[in-house]
């Protein structure tokens, strides 16, 4: 069946069976990933996938499921399990209708140009990175490529219908000089034509070099500087965070704070799914709304939280179009750049801490924003304005909202990064901060 028709199926089953409202989105992608290691190129696995999400919503009663069996039968009946689902379960505490459609979307979002599949293409690009980072003086690289070719069939009840193709190309590099020195770089594309593997390996390979012999300094106090890798996994957080679903099920550290200076007033942070050719944008929300630029932080100031229809109504304010049925989520977040080269900022510093990557951001108290998390990979001791030794084994223990509150200044360079440790695409620049708190970190 084509996807149209698996919805109109699916949509006609659920009137049949007396809900509401039904959304239905049938997902068809190949995705190819070539994983290397030590400078050879150890797994490639291409994969074909198809599937339909499923939800219904009854007077605040919701369910949903995600199915691969696409055959008429099955889309029947699992059609029909949704909706008794629906019934059975706990009334919500808001009944929102999902939005009339039809809806335009923009041209633009909806049609792109695929990324290559072919493992002989995808290698060349892997090699491309690794070439430059063992240039850079690396010893050996490790890593993984994923490519991937989308197309979304999304329909609802309430009228709202929209095709959209998606494509991307994410590189993670990480090199290494030895066991203790290591390098770690991204590039995300939406597009091969903006797609630059070479970046990476000479940013990583460059790291490495610098990063060997590391050595211990006290834990303490420190001004920091903070790469894009450290800084886009901040803003993801304050992101997630800003979903109203979060804020209404008390565990965001925005809670009570629209309206209030939450940051320094050097930070503006956007989420925009319409950035032409960008990773994360989208032409429509899972309710089939148009997607939009929404303003989170403005200026330091928290303007806006991320909704859907049924957080929206909740709150007493428009959709944002970030559904999420359930939880509205970001896009595509964006930081404004600063007036300052990466170097400005270094030069300014007169002893503190050079950080280019971290991973396990962890909460102690998510209501309040305390969190932990391990740099990873490259990190320096700046010292009158320049990078000094090489350092190892500390961890950042502090507050999101204190360190976003303390960024001072903010690069004039930004990067897209995303990898497991980002999961939100972030254009993110290099971070100044004031005053930073770092423990030891046993390995």
């Amino acid at each position: 069946m084509r996807a149209d028709e698996i919805c109109q199926l699916v949509l006609r089953t659920c009137k049949a069976e007396g809900v509401a409202d039904a959304v239905v989105a049938v997902t068809q992608s190949e995705n190819t990933m070539v994983r290397f290691s030590n400078n050879q190129i150890t797994v490639t696995n291409a994969l074909q996938d198809a599937s339909a999400f499923i939800f219904v919503a009854d007077s605040g009663r919701k369910a949903g499921t995600n199915i691969a069996d696409l055959s008429k039968r099955t889309l029947v009946n699992t059609s029909k399990k949704v909706v008794e689902s629906a019934k059975r379960g706990p009334a919500g505490d808001v009944s929102a209708p999902l939005p009339k459609g039809p809806f335009n979307y923009e041209p633009t979002l909806l049609e792109n140009n695929p990324v290559p599949m072919e493992a002989k293409k995808l290698v060349s690009y892997v090699k491309e990175g690794m070439d430059a980072a063992l240039g850079q003086g690396a010893e050996r690289v490790a890593g993984s490529l994923i490519a991937d070719n989308s197309r979304v069939t999304l329909q609802t009840s309430a009228g709202a219908f929209g095709v959209t193709k998606k494509s991307s190309l994410e590189l993670s590099l990480r090199a290494f000089q030895s066991s203790l020195a290591s390098g770690h770089a991204v590039r995300i594309s939406g597009s091969e034509q903006d797609f630059r593997p070479s970046e990476a390996g000479e940013e990583a390979g460059r790291m490495a070099v610098l990063a060997k012999d590391p050595v211990n300094i006290e834990p303490g106090q420190y001004e920091a500087v903070l790469g894009p890798l450290v800084f886009a996994d901040l803003v993801q957080h304050a992101g997630r965070m800003a979903s109203a679903f979060s804020v209404d099920a008390g565990f965001s550290f925005l809670t009570g704070k629209m309206g209030q200076k939450v940051c320094s007033e050097q930070l503006t942070v956007c989420d925009d799914a319409t950035l032409p050719g960008a990773y994360g944008s989208y032409a429509f929300d899972s309710e089939g709304l148009p997607t939009r630029r929404t303003a989170i932080i403005e200026k330091g100031v928290l303007k806006s939280y991320l909704h859907n229809s049924a957080t929206a109504k909740k709150f007493g304010v428009e959709s944002t179009a970030n559904a999420g049925l359930i939880a509205p989520h970001a896009f595509n977040l964006t930081v404004d750049a600063g007036t300052r080269s990466v170097d400005e900022l270094i030069r300014s510093v007169d002893k503190g801490i050079y950080v280019t990557n971290n991973w396990y951001l962890r909460y102690q108290n998510m209501q309040t924003g305390d969190f932990s998390t391990i740099p990873r990979d490259a990190m320096f001791l700046i010292e009158n304005g320049q990078i000094g030794k090489s350092i190892k084994e500390m961890r950042i223990s502090d507050n999101v909202l204190r360190i976003l509150s303390d960024t001072s200044a903010l690069s004039t360079e930004r990067k897209w990064i995303k990898w497991w440790e980002v999961e939100i695409p972030v254009l993110a620049p290099t971070a100044l901060v004031n005053d930073l708190r770092f423990t030891r970190s046993r390995m």
